[in-house]
């Protein structure tokens, strides 16, 4: 073989072998955003975008899919289906919300389009389910009925489907403010991080009720203590988890505060440490909280305020959990609802519920000051948004 053949062939091999690996190559850093809204005015359901993180540029994909009132949406661990709360009253004439699920796999659905394929519908079993999250093994959604006053259970079966409930807690009490805590208001319910336990915070009650949670059946079980109770007319609404599993912290929508707790993960217990405000001291208008959440980094706390129109920065101490507000940042917009940290964790996307639109702020890795990246999406009555990695 000539010396002139040896060189070809190896330059077909070297050339055969990188475009080989370029082709198995899966994209890195691209997600869908999938934003879920209320559909009374101009929206039709689930809106989705398509998000490069590393050049941060966003492509809006229209209408995933047309579903009333999807407030709240959650997406399964193998990130194959996207589920949706429909937070209404009334369903098959029972007084209850609905559980919608819809594939967003090759197979029923398609990543780059953002298209989703409804898969089946439950009842919620109680009216206006605002929340749902899945347990950490993926096989059970567990939702929140606000004015239903109740958590549910519900398995979900390897090609999607969501089946009817495993387990059903009705709430009961009230608490001190009349108009808003006559009864009880489910508005949040995850599972802690081991699995062990199930946590539903109830606005309606002023507590955070604690079950024992069964992974193998999906049951709930009230824990001993069963709950531990945050200032009267509070009025919790979202939870979330240190990364370090140690502390908990609480948003109170009626008194526009977190309450953080130290968590004992061997029992399930929580204990009280400290309530910090979400507003600056000068600040006199009417507020409500709404989403909260720990950066992976465990470094700071974000949280919403709608009336102020900001998003309030904490810091965090990781030994001793306690918060110092650092600032706030205008999320040019009103009614901010939920916020969403990419999954990268240098972006944070805020609904503005009144204003339609979607905001999006570079978060600094050193001290979480947001930056506005100039970027806005007009999506009508946003309320939640979920990323799923595309694959």
């Amino acid at each position: 073989m000539t010396i002139s053949r040896r060189r070809y062939l190896l330059w077909f091999f070297l050339f055969s072998l990188v475009t080989v690996t370029a082709a198995n190559d899966s994209p890195k850093g691209r997600y869908l955003l999938f934003v879920g809204t209320y559909t009374e005015k101009e929206s039709k359901g689930i809106y989705a975008y398509r998000f490069d993180s590393a050049s941060s540029e966003l492509t809006p994909l229209g209408l995933a899919a047309e579903t009333t009132n999807p407030s709240f949406l959650a997406v399964d661990p193998s990130h194959r289906f996207l589920y949706a709360v429909n937070e209404i009253q009334k369903y098959k004439e029972a007084s209850s919300g609905v559980v919608s699920a819809f594939a967003i796999d090759s197979q029923k659905g398609d990543r780059q389009t953002g298209k989703l394929q409804l898969l089946n519908a439950v009842a919620s079993r109680g009216a206006d389910p605002c929340y749902i999250a899945f347990d950490k093994t993926g096989k059970y959604a567990l939702v929140a009925n606000y004015t239903g006053g109740s958590v549910a259970v519900f398995p979900v079966q390897a090609d999607g489907h969501i089946g009817e409930s495993s387990a059903f807690v009705q709430h009961a009490g009230s608490s001190v403010n009349r108009e808003r805590q006559e009864g009880p208001h489910a508005h949040w319910i995850e599972t802690t991080p081991d699995n062990r336990f199930a946590i539903a915070v109830d606005l309606g009650l002023d507590e955070l009720l604690i079950y024992r949670f069964d992974s193998k059946n999906g049951s709930l079980t009230p824990n001993h203590p069963p709950y531990a109770k945050l200032d009267p007319g509070a009025g919790p609404r979202h939870l979330a988890f240190h990364p370090n599993g140690k502390f908990v912290y609480v948003v109170n929508e009626l008194q526009s505060s977190i309450t953080a707790f130290a968590y004992d993960a061997s029992h399930g217990q929580l204990r009280k440490l400290k309530t910090v405000s979400t507003l600056p001291k000068n600040f006199s208008g009417s507020n409500d909280t709404a989403e909260i959440q720990v950066h992976p980094s465990g470094k700071f706390l974000f949280a919403s305020n709608r009336g102020h129109d900001t998003i309030a920065l904490f810091s965090i101490d990781s030994k001793t959990g306690a918060l110092t507000l650092a600032d706030h940042f205008p999320t040019q917009g009103k009614t901010p609802r939920n916020f969403e940290i990419d999954p990268t964790g240098k972006f944070l996307f805020v609904a503005n519920q009144n204003t339609n639109n979607i905001v999006v702020f570079r978060i600094d890795p050193n001290n979480g000051r947001l930056t506005a990246t100039k970027q806005t999406l007009d999506v009508p009555s946003p309320v939640c948004l979920k990323f799923v990695a595309v694959e």
